[in-house]
């Protein structure tokens, strides 16, 4: 094992849907020290997903305190951030105050107002401009939606008196004290304002959302100078923020897949299929074109993404409609004894579905049941759903990038699952190389921090870390993979018909 340099340590924030994680990473990419605080989401409608910004915060500052207080006498090099993307809030610029939910990135509140741009014949102009399809995922809805909400909102933000943001620029705003209102590149390209080819706010972007650029965050690269950190606890004032990077785009930095044929399954509580590109490659099968990341204003990767809203939530969600102890654990081990689902298919289109359909209308469903279906056959078939979900995304993304995609990359908590990566290996007909480590985001965030303090001098050197990977090889005849995908495709048909 390394020694470890006190003065070289990186301090990594993962701000996610379900947890904040804070961990200290050293110059030999390992983990010495780890934190972990829960968050809750709320659904005060149907399809409408919500939490609390103070909450989050607060988790970010017990964890680092946690993470530090085990980590002994260290001194800290840098501070890195990622992040759950497309979530959206509005606070005080004056007070710091938040000025309603966050809004979730699973939340479909806006979808009318999403139902009405289609109408208009706003797609193909915001596919070119911004690489994303119009759906309630993305921020820039959101982002109108709260400024409706909050008294005389568009007046304030146009005054500068109201600020905007996804999750990092809240963090961001919190660790420096209100001084640094920023994002990074790769979280500016999920909000549907950001111009991917200009790499800026647009300003027709801006109209067409109603969103005034004064409340908008200044737009750095992932790898760049964010401030200083405030004193917190047992985090010390003046740590420089060296990178800010959205969780998925982090995933596939953390993973060394920094160059076309590289692809990567992050699974959580949706789930991030990513290849990097040259160049941006507009979609015309239901994937998005978005920043991988930028070191520089100069020096930029783009890629290809797919995203699935609901993946380990259905997991969760099963659990908790058995009335489990341990609902995503519980689960995975009543899946455990079966050995196929039996012909039964979930699809989990609780808030419709995303990547490769698009599909906002869709709704859960589950076909295939027979007089001897159990909740073990249930069980299977909600872990399975996940791994056809991500062939979905994979035969597009394969036929699009232009890249021999031949090895998926898997990192996210439902990879440590052997049995869905298994599954998935067998589905996909493809090698699965699962990182043994479920930190794949802020290590990738620490990369691009250490990049930026000289802790790293190059990604080649980065490249040669010790990256530990679990190998699963397909073992499934072709016959029965070409079964049960057709199954699973007529099972997505009927989650699809207009009612």
């Amino acid at each position: 094992m390394a020694a470890r340099d006190s003065s070289k340590n990186i301090l990594a924030i993962d701000q996610g849907t379900t947890n904040t994680k804070v961990l200290l990473i050293n110059p030999a990419g390992q983990i010495i020290a780890h934190a972990s605080r829960p968050l809750t989401q709320t659904y005060p409608r149907p399809a409408w997903v919500e939490q609390d910004a103070a909450a989050i915060w607060e988790s970010v500052r017990e964890a680092i305190d946690d993470c530090l207080s085990g980590a002994g006498d260290v001194a800290l090099a840098a501070i890195a951030l990622t992040n759950q993307r497309e979530s959206a809030l509005a606070w005080d610029r004056q007070s710091g105050e938040p000025l309603g939910p966050v809004i979730g990135w699973q939340c479909r509140r806006t979808a009318d107002f999403c139902a009405n741009l289609k109408a208009q014949g706003k797609g193909a102009f915001l596919a070119e401009r911004t690489g994303l399809a119009i759906d309630p995922l993305f921020s820039a809805s959101k982002m109108n939606w709260l400024l409706q909400n909050i008294p005389d909102g568009f007046r304030r933000a146009e005054r500068g008196e109201i600020c905007l943001g996804t999750m990092d620029s809240w963090v961001l705003w919190n660790l420096s004290g209100g001084l640094t209102h920023a994002c990074d590149l790769t979280n500016a390209s999920r909000t549907q304002l950001f111009d991917i080819h200009k790499l800026a706010w647009g300003d027709d972007l801006l109209a067409l959302f109603e969103i005034p650029r004064a409340a908008l965050p200044e737009v750095r690269p992932s790898r760049a100078d964010f401030g200083r950190s405030v004193g917190l606890g047992r985090l010390p004032a003046g740590i420089p923020i060296l990178s800010m990077i959205g969780d998925s785009h982090a995933a596939l930095f953390g993973q060394a897949g920094f160059r076309p044929g590289a692809v990567k399954a992050t699974y959580g509580t949706g789930s991030s299929l990513m290849t990097p590109t040259t160049q941006p490659v507009l979609s015309q099968n239901g994937l998005s074109t978005t920043i991988a990341w930028a070191l520089d204003r100069d020096n930029v990767t783009y890629a290809l993404e797919g995203n699935i809203s609901v993946t380990g939530a259905a997991v969760q969600w099963l659990g908790e409609f058995l009335g489990l102890e341990h609902p995503s654990k519980d689960v995975a081990r009543l899946a455990e004894k079966v050995k196929s689902s039996e012909g039964l298919y979930l699809v989990p289109a609780f808030v419709g579905l995303g990547a490769p359909y698009w599909n906002a209308a869709a709704r859960g469903l589950i076909s295939g049941l027979t007089r001897g279906s159990t909740a073990a056959h249930l069980a299977r078939a909600t872990l399975e759903s996940i791994a056809y979900q991500v062939r979905d995304v994979f035969e597009v993304m394969k036929a699009e990038s232009g890249a021999d995609l031949k090895v998926l990359l898997a990192d996210g908590g439902a990879s440590a699952n052997p049995t869905l990566m298994q599954f998935q290996a067998d589905i996909l007909g493809c090698t699965m190389l699962r990182s043994d480590s479920a930190e794949a985001s802020p290590l990738g965030a620490s990369y691009l921090a250490g990049l930026a303090g000289g802790i790293w001098a190059s990604l080649d050197e980065i490249e040669a870390l010790p990256r530990p990977r679990t190998r699963f090889e397909p073992r499934m005849a072709e016959s029965e993979r070409a079964s049960l995908y057709a199954g699973w495709k007529s099972a997505v048909a009927r989650a699809t018909l207009e009612t």
